[in-house]
This record gives structure tokens, C-alpha cells and sequence, in this order.
């Protein structure tokens, strides 16, 4: 049986999305944390874009192996791990939900534009992200999820987006999901899940909120 060691920081949205991964595939796995200000070497040696997560795989009788870029990782996952599946079987489905977890990356990019914004652009950025979430909420299924009762990872994808909204809120009401029940139902159920729960630190909020203060985020500056 493989050895699996997560290797992120615990506030990086892509490594909570490989944890919540291996927690619904109730895979053991070891955690280490880098510190992305002060990178070590040997991250540094083993990460082609200097980034995280990665996953690296020790295999008996095989030198260490390690995946990067959290889509890959995922997708790893899902093929080589037992437990419920993640993926539709479907392929047309399958293919689509690769579609709206790269969609993910885009609202976590405009979430992140919408913290740091002034000025004149808060409202731009601001209707692009809002245009993306309304578009979800057509999209999304009847049910709890956003394929409707069955956890898939598109959820998987959208559970950093939806706790980062929710820790923006503690501080100062983004009212980003009003108008949009389906959202509000689906983050509240992916916030319910125990995978979810377990994928990040109970001090996130303030890890992530920090985090925006070094980066003198304007949105809290508002609050």
C-alpha cells in the first residue's frame, strides 16, 4: 500500500480541496506544513512552480514520487483510491464536472480580486464574481450538492470557495450569496460535511483573515 504525505499550508484552498478528497476516500495520510514566506529547499526542489499542494507517494521498492497541481492530484485520487466515487460515470457528466472545477479556480481568483480591490474597481470585480455565482446557481442540481444528493468534486472544488465567503462575512457582510437560495443551500450543506470540517484548521478564519491583513486587504478595511 502507498505511503501518502499532503504537502501544503494550511490556509491554501487547493490543499483543503486534496484533504477533503482523501478524508471522503478515508485515506491515511500524513500532513506537512510550509511556510510559503520562507520556502525550504527541499520544497523548493521537489515543487516545479514553487507552490502547493503537493502529494507525494512513497511506493514499497520505488523512489518517492510527487504530484503537483491540486486538478491532477484529484484526479489521482479518484482513480487509485477505493471508496465512494467522486466522478459521475457518465463521461459527458465527468467531463463537464472537470469543467466547473476549473471554473472554481476563476471565482477563488475573483474572490480574491473582490478582498483586495479600491476604488473605482471594487464594483467591477465585484459583478464578475456575483455574474459567476449566479451563473452556478443556475447550473446547480435539486438536492444538497451541486449534482444533487450524491457529494461529487465539484463540491470538493467549491467547499474552499464557500469558507473563504463565510470568513469574509465573520468580519463584514459580503451579502454575495443573496438572491441565490440553491447556493446558500449547497454551501451550507458542504460546510455540514464531516470531510469538509476536517480539511481545515478550526482557527481558518483567522488564519485566512490574517493572512488578508498583510496584504492590507480593502475589504477589511471596510469592516
Amino acid at each position: 500500500m502507498s505511503k501518502l504525505t499532503l504537502i501544503s499550508s494550511p490556509a491554501c484552498p487547493y490543499g483543503q480541496r486534496v484533504a477533503i478528497a482523501l478524508h471522503e476516500k478515508h485515506a491515511e495520510f500524513n500532513v506537512i506544513s510550509v511556510d510559503l514566506d520562507n520556502r525550504p529547499g527541499w520544497f523548493v526542489a521537489v515543487s516545479p512552480l514553487g507552490t502547493v499542494p503537493l502529494l507525494r507517494i512513497e511506493r514499497e521498492g520505488e523512489p518517492p514520487a510527487v504530484i503537483f497541481e491540486s486538478a491532477s492530484i484529484l484526479e489521482y485520487i479518484e482513480e487509485t483510491l477505493p471508496g465512494e466515487k467522486l466522478h459521475p460515470a457518465d463521461p459527458v457528466q465527468r467531463a463537464q464536472h472537470r469543467g466547473w472545477i476549473a471554473f472554481s479556480d476563476h471565482v477563488l481568483a475573483d474572490l480574491h480580486r473582490f478582498a483586495m480591490a479600491r476604488g473605482p474597481a471594487v464594483d467591477e470585480v465585484r459583478a464578475s464574481l456575483v455574474a459567476k455565482l449566479r451563473r452556478l446557481e443556475s447550473e446547480a442540481g435539486e438536492g444538497s450538492y451541486f449534482a444533487g444528493p450524491r457529494f461529487s468534486l465539484v463540491d470538493v472544488a467549491f467547499a474552499p470557495v464557500f469558507r473563504r465567503i463565510e470568513a469574509l462575512d465573520s468580519v463584514s457582510p459580503t451579502c454575495l450569496f443573496d438572491g441565490l437560495p440553491r447556493l446558500e443551500q449547497w454551501r451550507r450543506a458542504v460546510a455540514a460535511r464531516e470531510s469538509v470540517r476536517a480539511a481545515a484548521p478550526e482557527n481558518f478564519s483567522e488564519l485566512y483573515l490574517d493572512r488578508l491583513r498583510k496584504l492590507h486587504a480593502e475589504v477589511l478595511k471596510a469592516a
